[in-house]
């Protein structure tokens, strides 16, 4: 399984960013695709989620009605709009993925976490 994530910068506070992230290698149509990040002295964050079965989505509470997660047609790229970024949005950003059951549902709790892609650096300027 491989990912391939891009599409950090730099932005000034308000502005807007998308991140995307591309999977191979499943055997079959049963995975999650999640963003975590990362900030400076912090812990790491589950941001988003979606399940290429279900097509359920979920965004944590601190970004949501801000960011919005998408797929493409074929559920193997998602992307993550970023709109009225703040500075405490700043943070190296990891797409993250893993095999699901068939009756998985994105949530906080059942964030995927096996195979991490390289992270890439988002920093709002104030």
């Amino acid at each position: 399984v491989q990912l391939q994530a891009s599409g950090g910068g730099l932005v000034q506070t308000g502005g807007s960013l998308r991140l995307s992230c591309s999977v191979s290698g499943f055997d079959d149509d049963d995975y999650a695709i999640a963003w975590f990040r990362q900030a400076p002295g912090k812990e790491y964050e589950g941001i988003s989620c979606f399940s290429s079965r279900s097509g359920s989505t979920w965004l944590t509470d601190s970004v949501r009605g801000r960011f919005t997660i998408t797929s493409n047609s074929a559920k193997n790229t998602v992307y993550l709009q970023m709109n009225g970024l703040r500075p405490e949005d700043t943070a190296l950003y990891y797409c993250v993925t893993e095999e699901v059951p068939e009756t998985y549902f994105c949530s906080e709790r059942t964030l995927p976490g096996d195979r991490w892609g390289q992270g890439t650096q988002v920093t709002v300027s104030s």
